[in-house]
């Protein structure tokens, strides 16, 4: 199972940073969030999360070995051994931990390695390198559309709800219960039409699987809160 980032699938988590301790297989940091890393499943071992990307802005970016831990293994949450978990049970372990997390990653090479990798991937995906500048359609029921000006690497549900005019929680119930971002109410779900020649967006991730409930209809909904942008879409408000 992989989620939805770039030219891949995965979740974005955006979950700040110092180093904790290191050795030549293993690295702890204390990190807070939002952590801005870009998590897939473990294809090798079908469980557990490899990192595939480090976001700027959030705290693993602002670590001095933010390049080792491209295709790092998280082993560790908060002491909790998830390396052996499944790829929904890692999130969870995440998303209900603290603002402050301990995590240990077990480091798949050099920090070298792990930065030409990075390098070729933003290459092959240059038009839609972190930062670049692309719009996204705003649908709304009952109103005129919207296009808001955004960046690659921007949380979704943060440049939804920056715009006055966009309503993403629709009535008391999602207003007053909503959990404000970390991915477990499913309120801020939003219809995304993915408007890139390679469907940059990807697959959803089995994590928002389980929290968007109702078949083939909600197919192409995604929790705004859990993707950060990755190329120009309509998104159509629920």
């Amino acid at each position: 199972m992989q989620s939805t980032y770039s030219t891949t699938s995965a979740t974005t988590l955006m979950m700040s940073s110092e180093p904790s301790s290191t050795t030549s297989n293993t690295l702890s940091l204390q990190l807070t969030k939002p952590l801005g890393l870009i998590l897939e499943e473990d294809e090798s071992t079908g469980k557990g999360v490899v990192v595939t990307q480090v976001n700027e802005g959030g705290s693993a970016f602002q670590s001095p070995h933010k390049d080792s831990l491209i295709n790092a293994k998280i082993m560790k949450v908060d002491g909790k051994e998830v390396g052996g978990l499944t790829f929904e049970q890692v999130m969870d372990a995440i998303v209900e931990g603290g603002s402050e997390l301990s995590v240990e990653f077990a480091l798949a090479g050099s920090a070298s390695t792990a930065s030409a990798t990075e390098e070729t991937t933003e290459v092959e995906n240059e038009a839609f390198k972190i930062g670049t500048p692309i719009s996204i359609t705003v649908q709304q029921p009952d109103k005129a559309d919207i296009v808001l000006e955004a960046k690659v690497g921007d949380n979704l549900r943060k440049t939804l709800l920056a715009n006055k005019d966009i309503e993403l929680y629709r009535g008391l119930k999602k207003k007053l219960g909503n959990c404000g971002g970390s991915g477990q109410c499913g309120f801020c779900a939003v219809e995304l039409v993915d408007e890139t020649e390679g469907k940059v967006w990807g697959e959803r991730s089995e994590y928002e699987d389980n929290k968007i409930k109702g078949g083939e209809e909600r197919k192409g909904q995604r929790l705004a809160c859990l993707n950060n942008i990755v190329g120009p879409a309509v998104v159509k408000t629920l």
